[in-house]
């Protein structure tokens, strides 16, 4: 019985055994298939929520080729351009004239520069000359840098902007802050080595993905606004425009307006103002590119020392001699004009503008007296004050150079001559 017992006993506990294997296996069979289930559904799942995502995208490209033209932009550089006319109401009491304001402000980098940048950029990229995570290298005044450090976040870009050391330091600021390089040099004539753009040109040629922007010579420059600024101006107005008038600086935006609005009206006249120190007036008045001031470029200084930045300027550029035959009339404006008309307008019609935008104002002044009431006169607000804070709305930087902010109860400088329209 002992020998039985123990025989049956360890059967019983082999049998055990057994069915304790039997049921692992089963259980981790059952594991197994569960787990290749939910796989399966899973990517059944993944399958489907991708199919719906796909269709959800393709409905929405078809949704989208139905909305307007304004309804929805892709990405940054859909922001560039179409920015609206303004009357500026004060000017049009003050004239008689209807004066219109392109306000370039309201591209996403706050100036007209968006659409030279996004224009010199695309053209790199076409030819090859602005590789992928390559480098973007200008001398600016801060505009275009501003515009070019924008893009290059967008598009995948570094960005070197070198500028000289009297511009406003907000504009150096907000380059840092867009995650620009921004290097400071002395503020020198063009012939000298170390002016911005020369510099500028010499780090981009020392960089093997280096990219030199250089919008002063850079034809791509005036074919933006030839073929953005211009045409809107020209649409929007139906073509019911007398006369276009800004400052220039590259000479980008009056080359480009210029050309596209005289070949299809010869009749509008379009015309400079340049601030003080700048050649460009002489120019297109006698064909002559010389200021007294100017002798100072052949000392290696700076020119003449004017309040307004990023026009003006003591030589001829392409994109400006390419607009030259096209430019009907020049005008001579004062820094102090430029003050006033930035606060006059600030007090009048609730716009805040820099200095070149203030100049800018003064122009179409200049050409109302030219033209007398009735007309319809464009020019472009083309920069925000608050990048003129340290400066143009500076009291005791103004004072320091014998200037002084217009407020009511004193007749601004550029009205002198309005009394006898």
């Amino acid at each position: 019985m002992d020998g039985n017992g123990w025989l049956l006993r360890n059967a019983k506990s082999a049998g055990g055994a057994a069915i304790a294997i039997c049921v692992a296996m089963c259980v981790l069979s059952l594991q197994a298939r569960w787990r290749q289930r939910r796989k399966e559904t899973n990517g059944l799942q993944h399958s489907q929520n991708k199919r719906s995502i796909d269709a959800a995208t393709n409905d929405f490209g078809k949704r989208k080729n139905s909305y307007t033209a304004e309804s929805i932009r892709c990405g940054l550089e859909e922001l560039i351009g179409r920015t609206p006319l303004v009357e500026l109401r004060s000017l049009s009491k003050l004239t008689g004239c209807c004066i219109l304001a392109k306000c370039e402000m309201l591209n996403p980098g706050g100036s007209s520069k968006d659409r030279v940048a996004l224009s010199i950029i695309l053209q790199g990229e076409k030819d090859g000359s602005l590789v992928p995570g390559g480098t973007i290298y200008e001398g600016t005044a801060g505009s275009t840098g501003i515009s070019l450090a924008l893009l290059a976040r967008a598009r995948g870009y570094r960005c070197v902007i070198v500028m000289a050391d009297d511009m406003a330091m907000e504009k150096e600021t907000q380059l840092r802050t867009l995650g620009a390089d921004v290097r400071r040099v002395r503020a020198v004539s063009i012939v000298n080595r170390e002016h911005f753009c020369n510099v500028a040109r010499r780090l981009a040629e020392e960089d093997p993905k280096g990219f030199y922007a250089n919008q002063f010579e850079n034809i791509a420059n005036a074919r933006a606004h030839f073929e953005t600024t211009a045409k809107e101006i020209w649409d929007v107005t139906c073509g019911n425009i007398n006369a276009f008038v800004m400052a220039a600086g590259t000479g980008g935006t009056i080359s480009g307006v210029a050309q596209y609005l005289r070949q299809r009206n010869p009749d509008i006249r379009v015309g400079l103002i340049d601030p003080p120190g700048s050649s460009l007036y002489l120019k297109v008045q006698s064909g002559v590119t010389y200021t007294p001031e100017q002798a100072e470029a052949r000392l290696q200084r700076n020119r003449y020392d004017t309040i307004t930045e990023g026009i003006g300027i003591d030589r001829l550029t392409k994109n400006f001699s390419a607009g030259l035959p096209f430019i009907t009339d020049a005008f001579q404006g004062s820094d102090q004009e430029a003050v006033d008309m930035a606060y006059y307008l600030l007090n009048h019609d609730g716009l805040f503008v820099g200095s070149s935008s203030a100049m800018n104002c003064v122009g179409a002044i200049r050409m109302a007296e030219c033209l007398g009431p009735g007309h319809v006169i464009v020019t472009c607000i083309c920069d925000q004050g608050y990048r003129s804070m340290s400066k143009l709305y500076n009291k005791e930087f103004l004072e320091q150079r014998g200037l002084r902010p217009w407020h009511e109860g004193i007749e601004p400088s550029f009205k002198s001559r309005l009394n006898t329209l």
